[in-house]
């Protein structure tokens, strides 16, 4: 088990994480209003109008019309956004916070807020097909959160990032290490762990969505394993230094242009 703390790893194409922001202000914001500052009657219906029932989606089951918030459809993406306590909050927004920023400079902003969403709509949808007569809600971003880690993993494996190893120890190891033992263990887990509370499933779909759509949705000439495009101008700059050191190591230099380039 690892926390993550922080990773040195810069935009290149955007300013600022909107999206990200956004949905970790979206999050906290829906998290107290059916949270700390919520009736239990209050909280208990909007788990209920919001919340994935697998039972309502797949026709076993039908809601009192009086905790209807919103169609079945669109619980695939609302249950996203509803935690059940802090700590289950604040883990996923920790992980949106620390990866989100470069999966969203790597999609860029719209196509980040789509990739989210249909992340946590496949985490919803695999939780239902594995027990599609279930009436418990699911609530939680960690579809769509599996879905952001997976992507990272595929664009910045080598990329260190500052984990707390086993809550205590602080280390800075390449993505692709934590990333793969946590991609991994959502596997494992799905297999051993089926009488568990936690939708191990919904971690696994949205892992497989994230892990689809980062190819399809990503910027034309953003690489996948923190490779590096040559572009013709990266080829001409390196043939301009290398014309640079060679002079220098006969002590001559060719004289510049007027835009001060050698020719």
């Amino acid at each position: 088990m690892f926390i993550p703390l922080h990773d040195r790893n810069t935009l290149k194409h955007i300013r600022m994480q909107y999206v990200t922001i956004a949905l970790i202000v979206t999050n906290i914001a829906v998290w107290l209003v059916t949270g700390p500052i919520a009736t239990e009657e209050f909280a208990n219906a909007a788990v209920l109008g919001l919340g994935y029932i697998p039972a309502l989606i797949f026709d076993y089951a039908t809601l009192d019309p009086s905790l209807v918030i919103v169609p079945d459809q669109f619980t695939f993406v609302t249950y996203s956004f509803l935690h059940g306590d802090f700590m289950h909050l604040a883990m996923n927004m920790l992980f949106l916070w620390v990866f989100g920023d470069n999966v969203e400079d790597a999609l860029g902003h719209f196509r980040f807020l789509v990739f989210y969403l249909l992340c946590a709509a496949a985490g919803a949808l695999a939780h239902g097909l594995l027990d599609p007569a279930s009436e418990a809600p699911l609530i939680g971003a960690s579809g769509a959160i599996s879905g952001v880690v997976a992507a990272y993993f595929l664009l910045h494996p080598k990329v260190r990032v500052w984990v707390l190893v086993l809550f205590r120890i602080p280390l800075p190891l390449p993505a692709a290490i934590p990333l793969a033992f946590w991609i991994g263990q959502q596997f494992f887990m799905l297999v051993v762990d089926s009488g568990s509370g936690v939708s191990w499933s919904a971690h696994v779909g949205g892992i497989v969505a994230g892990l689809l759509l980062v190819v399809i949705l990503r910027r034309r000439g953003v690489p996948l394993f923190d490779r590096t495009i040559v572009t013709p101008r990266a080829v001409e700059h390196r043939a301009e230094r290398t014309d640079e050191i060679d002079a220098s190591a006969t002590g001559t230099r060719k004289p510049p242009t007027p835009w001060g380039r050698p020719t």
